[in-house]
C-alpha cells in the first residue's frame, strides 16, 4: 500500500488521483476470532482495517475500546488501523487510540466542543486526521478544517449499526465534497482522501467511486462473502475502473491550463 506522491500544482490544475483503498470493517467480522479475521483480510489485500468505535451515547450501540485495537494492531502488521470514533467526547479517546496503534482517526464534529483543537490533537499524536460526516450534517464544516484533514469520511448510512442499506442521497454529497477537495488540491493543498462508510457492495462500488470516493469501507460485503481475496480484488478493480472513466470524462471537459 502506498500513497501517490503529489505532483506540483498550479491553481485550477487537476489533482493527482489517489489509488483506491479497500477498508474491511471489523464490525461485520466474527467477533469470536477477531485476530484471525484481521490476518485473513490483511492476507486478502486490505489497504486499511476499519475499526468502528461506538459508545452507546453518541450512537445507539457499544463496540470496541482501545485495548481491542492494541491487541489487533499486531495482527494487522503493516496495514494501518483506521479508527472511526462515533463517540462523545473524543479527546481522551483520541489519545488512547493513538497509544493503541491507530494510524488514522476520524471524528464527528458533534463529538467535540472544539473541532480544530481535536483535529490538531490527532496530528500532534502522529496520526492522520479525518472528519466524519453523518448523512444529514452540512458541508460547512469543511470550510474551516481542510488544512487540518487527511481524510473526509462520509457516512452513507446512519451511524450505529452495521449491515444497513446505502442511502442514495450520499452520491450527491460525495460529488459535492469531491469538488471541494479538487479546488483545495488544485490551489496547492495537500491531497485529502474521501472515504465512504455504509452499504458499500460489489454491485454499487463503481457508482460510488464515480461520484468521487477513493476509500471504501466494506463490512458485510467482505466478511459475508466467503471469499475475502476475490471480493477485495473485485471491489478494487471496479472502483479503479470507474474512477479512471470519471477522470477521463472530467479531463475532456476541463479547459486547458494557461499557456498550454
Amino acid at each position: 500500500m502506498s500513497e501517490q506522491t503529489p505532483v506540483a500544482r498550479i491553481p485550477g490544475a487537476a489533482p493527482a488521483a489517489l489509488p483506491a483503498w479497500i477498508a474491511p470493517s471489523l464490525l461485520s467480522a466474527d467477533f469470536a476470532r477477531l485476530g484471525a479475521e484481521v490476518e485473513a483480510v490483511v492476507g486478502a489485500g486490505a489497504d486499511l482495517i476499519h475499526f468502528d468505535v461506538m459508545d452507546n451515547h453518541f450512537v445507539p450501540n457499544l463496540t470496541f475500546g482501545p485495548m481491542v485495537c492494541e491487541a489487533l494492531a499486531g495482527a494487522a502488521g503493516p496495514i494501518p488501523i483506521d479508527v472511526h470514533l462515533m463517540a462523545r467526547p473524543v479527546d481522551r479517546l483520541i489519545r488512547e487510540f493513538a497509544d493503541a496503534g491507530a494510524a488514522w482517526i476520524s471524528i464527528h464534529p458533534e463529538g467535540t466542543d472544539h473541532l480544530d483543537r481535536s483535529l490538531g490533537l490527532i496530528r500532534d499524536l502522529g496520526c492522520r486526521a479525518g472528519l466524519a460526516l453523518s448523512p444529514a450534517p452540512p458541508l460547512d464544516w469543511l470550510d474551516w478544517t481542510l488544512d487540518r484533514l487527511d481524510l473526509v469520511l462520509v457516512m452513507s448510512v446512519n451511524p450505529g449499526f452495521g449491515g444497513q442499506s446505502f442511502i442514495p442521497g450520499t452520491m450527491a454529497k460525495l460529488r459535492a465534497i469531491r469538488a471541494i477537495l479538487a479546488r483545495h488540491e488544485g490551489s496547492g493543498g495537500a491531497p485529502i482522501r474521501l472515504e465512504v462508510d455504509g452499504g458499500v457492495k460489489v454491485d454499487n462500488i463503481a457508482a460510488i467511486a464515480a461520484a468521487g470516493a477513493d476509500t471504501f469501507v466494506a463490512g458485510s460485503a467482505v466478511f459475508g462473502s466467503g471469499d475475502y481475496p476475490g471480493t477485495i480484488a473485485s471491489m478494487r478493480a471496479a472502483a479503479e475502473a470507474a474512477r479512471g472513466a470519471a477522470e477521463t470524462t472530467a479531463s475532456a471537459r476541463r479547459p486547458p491550463a494557461p499557456g498550454a
